[in-house]
C-alpha cells in the first residue's frame, strides 16, 4: 500500500489515555502509505497513552486544538482506549472537530472506543458500525446499527472492535481514505434493518 495516500492529510484525535497500539499501529500503516498524519489533542506538548493496564509512552502533540483546522486535512482517525474518547466527548471543540469531517463529506476511522465521538457529534443515525462492544447500547441509541464484525464501512466511515482487528481495519481505512469516501448523506444506512446480534 505504500503511496496509496501520498499527499494526503490525516488528523489523529486523541487526548491522554489513548490506548498506545490503537494509535501507534494505525498511524505507522497511514504513514507507510504516504500519509502526513498529525496527533491533534486539547493538551499542549505531549499526551500519556495507555497500555493495556498501565501508563505506556508519551506521545508528541503535533497542533492543539485550539488551532487545529478540519479543513486542512482529508481524513480524520480517532484511536481508542476507554479514557481519550471519554475525555474528548466532553469538549466541545472535539466535538465539533469531529462534526466537521461528516459536515464536509470527508472519510473518517474509529477504532474501539473510538466512535463514542462519533456518538457526542450525533453523526451515526441510520449507518453500520462496529465498535468496542460496550458502546453498542450508546451506538444503537444514537441511531446506529451496530453488527460484530472486525470492521464495518458505511459511506465513509469505517469502525473496528479492538486491537486483534486492527490489521483488518487498517486495510479498510487507507482504502476509504485513498478513494476520498464521503461521509455526506449519513442519514442512509447501506443495510437497513439489519441488526447484528
Amino acid at each position: 500500500m505504500a503511496g496509496k495516500l501520498n499527499g494526503k492529510r490525516v488528523a489523529i484525535l486523541a487526548t491522554n489515555g489513548v490506548e498506545q497500539v490503537e494509535l501507534e499501529r494505525p498511524r505507522q500503516a497511514l504513514d507507510d502509505a504516504g500519509a502526513e498524519t498529525q496527533v491533534v489533542s486539547p493538551v499542549d506538548g505531549t499526551i500519556h497513552a495507555w497500555q493495556h493496564d498501565h501508563w505506556g509512552d508519551e506521545v508528541r502533540v503535533d497542533i492543539p486544538l485550539s488551532r487545529a483546522n478540519a479543513n486542512d486535512f482529508d481524513a480524520l482517525f480517532i484511536p481508542g482506549g476507554v479514557m481519550s474518547p471519554d475525555r474528548l466527548r466532553m469538549d466541545d471543540r472535539a466535538v465539533q472537530f469531529t462534526r466537521t469531517f461528516f459536515d464536509e463529506g470527508k472519510p473518517v476511522a474509529a477504532l474501539c472506543h473510538g466512535p463514542w465521538m462519533l456518538v457526542e457529534a450525533d453523526v451515526v443515525d441510520g449507518r453500520d458500525v462496529t465498535s468496542w462492544p460496550s458502546l453498542e447500547t450508546d451506538l444503537e441509541n444514537a441511531g446506529a446499527n451496530w453488527v460484530d464484525r472486525p470492521v464495518v464501512a458505511d459511506q465513509g466511515l469505517v469502525t473496528s472492535r479492538k486491537p486483534d482487528d486492527i490489521p483488518a481495519f487498517d486495510e479498510a481505512m487507507i482504502q476509504h481514505f485513498a478513494e476520498g469516501k464521503t461521509t455526506a448523506g449519513q442519514r442512509e444506512s447501506t443495510t437497513p434493518g439489519a441488526r447484528g446480534r
